[in-house]
């Protein structure tokens, strides 16, 4: 077992805040930077952007689409714009702005979805993004990301700030631990990050359930002596398929686990990968099923599908028998 130690661990902020701390400093040198909101400064964690710099921040209201439009408008005309919105209704609401506005008029808009996955909890279905990944993954000329930690969501930020090209990222509201591995294995959109290396499975995960894959990963390594490897797959898209080809080479099992339906987002992409390329590596995919979802916390609905700590090590076990 190696984990990629470049620093201690320790506990950081939720992404979000991440997120806003990263803009403003970026915003201090950098007036081109223009941050588009839909009733979304608070939620967003923006209320320390649009204080410290209003004539770069503009607030549409609840209306997602037009929050869309207008950003596309203004990344037309040469500024850096992020639009903020919660996910759910910002990937469902806006999609056909958002495919036509930004995407396929090229118009470099970086969109964020704030509250992804299941962060609203107990407001219920109607607030879950869990179908983001799979819509965005259809539309050409879009980078689909989710940043597992407040590393890779500095970064995320700084080189999509730099890019031309529209991006979409997708943030949580829980303070996240800070992962390993940040020398061996630094951030750039479409790489995956190598955080844990094993030798008897690969658990891969994306934005916030990659902390409980590594968990179950130590565990596991505890209780059973079963050493796993553990991917933070923070780009869906391009998906990483040099290294996806390397970890099937290896020949062990191999489980996918995100915040999203099983339907359309990571572990469908994995598959489709290995199975075009004749693959035989056992395989799970480890998501939020096709039914009404379960109302709770962001926790509970992890513990109830299994994407907990303890749901993917049971997982990994069951799939090694």
């Amino acid at each position: 077992m190696e984990i990629l130690t470049d620093k201690k661990a320790g506990v950081g902020m939720a992404n979000l805040e991440k997120f806003s701390e990263t803009l403003q400093s970026l915003a201090e040198t950098d007036k081109d930077i223009i941050v588009v909101t839909s009733d979304s400064r608070g939620s967003g964690k923006l209320v320390p952007f649009g204080n410290r710099f209003p004539k770069q921040h503009i607030e549409i209201g609840i209306a997602e689409q037009n929050l869309v439009g207008v950003a596309a408008g203004i990344a037309s005309a040469g500024k850096k714009v992020f639009a903020v919105s919660p996910a759910c209704f910002l990937t469902a609401r806006s999609f056909e702005q958002i495919k036509n506005d930004v995407a396929y008029s090229d118009n470099p808009v970086k969109l964020i979805g704030i509250s992804a996955g299941v962060s609203y909890g107990a407001l219920g279905s109607t607030h879950h993004s869990l179908h983001d990944f799979a819509a965005l993954r259809a539309v050409n000329n879009i980078i689909v990301a989710a940043p597992a930690d407040n590393y890779e969501t500095e970064q995320a930020i700084i080189q999509a700030s730099a890019l031309q090209q529209p991006v979409y990222l997708r943030f949580g509201k829980k303070n996240v631990p800070d992962l390993p591995g940040q020398i061996e294995a630094p951030f750039l959109f479409g790489k995956g990050r190598v955080i844990r290396r094993g030798e008897d499975i690969v658990l891969i995960g994306t934005g916030e359930t990659v902390q409980p894959a590594l968990e179950a990963a130590e565990q596991l390594a505890v209780d059973n002596n079963i050493d796993a490897t553990v991917v933070s797959m923070h780009t869906i898209k391009p998906l990483d398929y040099e290294l996806l080809r390397q970890l099937a080479e290896l020949g062990k099992p191999i489980i996918t686990v995100e915040e999203h339906s099983v339907y359309g987002g990571l572990g469908e992409a994995c598959a489709s990968y290995l199975m075009e390329n004749n693959y035989r590596n056992k395989f799970k995919i480890m998501g939020i099923p096709d039914e009404y979802t379960v109302t709770g916390s962001q926790n509970d609905i992890f513990r109830h599908y299994g994407l907990s700590c303890e749901g993917i090590a049971a997982a990994a076990l069951k799939l090694l028998q």
